[in-house]
Formats: structure tokens, C-alpha cells, sequence
């Protein structure tokens, strides 16, 4: 869901991301979709139909709207073949590759957070 242009609440987030580069790194990676992608893609190129058969209840239209922001963040790139039918492939960008350790160290919080959290 995107903010409106006008809101206060955008321009609080657009002040918070110019002052405060980890807010504006949670915020390019934020939402449920876009981190489960790069995991995907980190072990390479995969088509479309690759993605969506990996991340599970992901619907066609959702990852499609992901993959274009992501495009257009310059996080992932994509490559269409002039083939019929058209077959197209993604993967990170060199940007997108250096998450791959943060998204390391994220599964690494995560599970101890869980560990934690179930131990009470």
C-alpha cells in the first residue's frame, strides 16, 4: 500500500529516511515479499514461474508488483529474451547482492529471537 503524496505521514517517512540511513534501508526492504525474493534469487538467476512456485501463497499479480519495485530500486535486474514465448530472468543486482549477508544475519536474529521467545 503506498502513501499518499501529500500526507504528513509521508513526509514524516521522507525525513526519517533522509536523516537516518537504517530507516531508509528497512523501509527499501520492508513488506513480507521483498525479503523472501532475495532469498531466492541469492542463490541465482531464476525465471518467474521459479520465484513463484518458491515463496509459497504469493499470487501472480503481488510478485509481479514486488519484482517491478525491486527493478525499479535498482535491487534486481531483469533480462527478457526475444523468444516466443517470451521467457524472462532475474537476479541481483550488485547492490542486491551485498544483502545477502545482512539477510544472513537477519535469519541468525530471527532464530535466536524465536528461541527466546518460545523458552518463555
Amino acid at each position: 500500500m503506498s502513501i499518499k503524496e501529500s500526507s504528513t505521514n509521508n513526509e514524516n517517512k521522507k525525513n526519517l529516511e533522509q536523516s537516518c540511513s537504517e530507516i531508509y534501508a528497512v523501509n527499501l526492504i520492508s513488506g513480507r515479499w521483498i525479503l523472501s525474493i532475495c532469498y531466492c534469487l541469492k542463490q541465482g538467476k531464476l525465471r518467474f514461474s521459479e520465484l513463484k512456485n518458491r515463496i509459497p501463497n504469493i499470487t501472480e499479480r503481488m510478485l509481479t508488483m514486488q519484482l517491478k519495485k525491486m527493478e525499479e530500486e535498482q535491487l534486481i535486474l531483469k533480462k527478457v529474451y526475444a523468444e516466443i514465448p517470451p521467457r524472462a530472468e532475474y537476479e541481483l543486482t550488485e547492490i542486491g547482492v551485498k544483502l545477502i549477508p545482512v539477510l544472513d544475519e537477519l535469519e541468525i536474529w530471527g532464530k535466536e529471537h524465536k528461541n527466546i521467545k518460545n523458552s518463555l
